[in-house]
């Protein structure tokens, strides 16, 4: 028992001292917990996109109409209903994520739900991870490290009003409007013509709408957070206001989200969906929250190293999803050159009878077929 009593004691003093040395690399205890919080809800987020396409690819067995097609049978799912669940903890966290930390930093995180919804899609979906991914997965740690380092102080703010206040200045107000007519343009002129062919569509519905969700939901938390150390702020209406706000853009995000997976791989979407997102929504908080506005030189230019390294990762990722094996048809793919011609798989003397042929099949003077020489009985045999 005593053995048993000072090892506790002793893992008790080793957390407090990893504890203590997280805070300090986060620059407070608040940046600290959105990170950890964060982190999770990262992890969560990313299983929910595999539990989700799962309960779709089931539903899709039976159903008449297809999700990317307008059909909701996979509501009748019981495994799509887990992903749902699934999802909605992980947003949850993310809620109580923003209420601590700054978005410049809680967003960025999302680096890890593209790292795990890979590596899950692998092993629960058979769908293929390159060797190239993986270094992409340590590419956004990595980042996810330096943005972790250098994370800037979240700017005080005591009240739902003071939130509002930041919401009605002329810069977010033109932001807002914007938002809210692209995002209609999306949905009603290029969905109908090109949802189907162009992954860019539902994922710029759900990054624009997205970022004005974001901002609702830190200042959400905001109120929650004051609340919680004393002061009230969940009666007001300013905070209701807030609540229906992030309701119907959850609402429109999962819509088009739910289109995406049905239509295009998961990877893609979720990697495209990252770097779209994280960029809309840290341009929304720095017009709103102005997370730059007291930071120095070098701190900005860390936080904008680690987005960009992130970005890489998340790039690395999705363009070499579908690449053929190796690390150099990898690389040819994150580079974005052409595969090149794929080598026959007998590379003997009968090599440059087929370079002929396929000189005379691009001229156009030529048959395309097989010429008959002195072995083809050899060819036959």
């Amino acid at each position: 028992m005593e053995n048993l009593s000072g090892f506790g004691e002793h893992a008790q003093v080793q957390f407090q001292d990893v504890q203590a040395q997280f805070v300090t690399m986060t620059g407070s205890a608040d940046n600290a917990k959105g990170v950890a919080i964060g982190i999770s809800s990262s992890v969560f987020i990313g299983a929910s996109f595999i539990i989700k396409k799962k309960g779709l690819m089931m539903s899709n067995e039976t159903a008449k109409k297809q999700a990317s097609q307008g059909g909701f049978a996979y509501l009748r799912n019981p495994v799509w209903w887990v992903g749902m669940v699934t999802m909605m903890t992980g947003e949850t966290a993310n809620f109580l994520a923003y209420a601590y930390a700054p978005a410049i930093l809680v967003t960025p995180l999302g680096a890890i739900t593209i790292a795990a919804s890979a590596l899950m899609a692998r092993c629960f979906l058979g769908e293929r991870l390159h060797i190239c991914g993986l270094f992409g997965i340590a590419i956004c740690s990595l980042g996810t490290v330096l943005l972790v380092r250098f994370a800037p102080e979240e700017t005080v703010v005591t009240s739902v009003e003071e939130v509002w206040s930041l919401g009605m200045q002329p810069a977010f107000r033109i932001y807002f409007v914007c938002v809210i007519l692209s995002s209609l343009f999306l949905i009603y002129e290029m969905v109908p013509r090109f949802g189907q062919t162009h992954v860019l569509v539902y994922i710029l519905i759900c990054s624009l709408v997205g970022s004005l969700s974001v901002v609702a939901v830190r200042g959400l938390g905001i109120a929650v957070k004051l609340t919680w150390r004393g002061s009230n702020q969940l009666l007001k209406p300013g905070t209701v206001v807030l609540l229906l706000w992030v309701v119907a853009c959850i609402f429109t995000q999962m819509n088009y989200l739910n289109k995406a997976l049905d239509t295009f791989n998961t990877t893609v979407v979720s990697s495209i969906y990252y770097v779209i997102f994280t960029v809309c929504t840290v341009t929304a908080s720095m017009i709103m929250y102005k997370d730059w506005e007291d930071q120095t030189f070098v701190t900005i230019f860390w936080q904008v190293v680690a987005l960009i390294i992130n970005v890489l990762g998340v790039h690395i990722m999705s363009s070499t999803k579908d690449a053929p094996p190796g690390i150099r048809s990898g690389l040819r793919s994150v580079l974005g050159l052409p595969r090149g011609v794929v080598p026959v798989s007998k590379p003997s003397e009968y090599a440059h009878l087929c370079a002929c042929e396929d000189v005379d099949a691009e001229g156009g003077g030529g048959s395309s077929r097989k010429r008959p020489t002195a072995d083809a009985s050899v060819e036959g045999d």
